[in-house]
């Protein structure tokens, strides 16, 4: 099913949807930290950190719209930490459970070297499942848990750290 999709790199214009998708997560408490909706403005930051050449934002579409975007992002941002990425990976609720994050792993996975990137990272809520079960999918090991280092609506949460090395 995930060969279906395709991918391109995320333009200004896209940015919108880019905060919509990740918006449509905040309220679930399983997917960002994030327990209010960001704005438009507060991410342009974020996505201006994204370059093709090193840390590459990615967006698929369906009918014109935007319905996933998965980005690299620093890890720690030391120098000697070039070679490690962190993913996220965030779908249009109804695009969930249709192949795409599979899609977006498996092309994230192979290009990596591409970007001298070794080592990749999720960092996932420890109750959410659905991207435990994902990563884990692709060979990520749990390299670490974190317990509750999260309070989402008074309830402590872990976070899982898992890695995969790709070159």
């Amino acid at each position: 099913m995930s060969t279906a999709y395709t991918h391109r790199l995320a333009r200004p214009q896209d940015l919108d949807s880019i905060v919509a998708i990740y918006n449509s997560t905040v309220a679930s408490r399983q997917v960002t930290a994030d327990t209010e909706p960001v704005s438009v403005a507060s991410r342009q930051a974020w996505f201006d950190e994204h370059t093709p050449d090193k840390r590459p934002l990615w967006v698929a579409e369906r009918d014109g719209e935007i319905i996933g975007w998965l980005s690299y992002s620093n890890f720690y941002g030391r120098p000697a930490y070039a070679g490690t990425a962190e993913l996220s990976v965030y779908l249009h609720e109804k695009a969930r459970g249709q192949g795409l994050g599979r899609y977006f792993l498996e092309q994230a996975i192979a290009f990596a070297p591409s970007i001298k990137v070794h080592t990749l990272l999720g960092f996932v809520f420890g109750h959410n499942e659905p991207s435990l079960k994902l990563f884990e999918a692709f060979a990520f090991e749990r390299w670490a848990n974190m317990p509750r280092v999260a309070t989402l609506d008074g309830v402590e949460r872990d976070l899982v750290i898992l890695g995969k090395r790709v070159a």
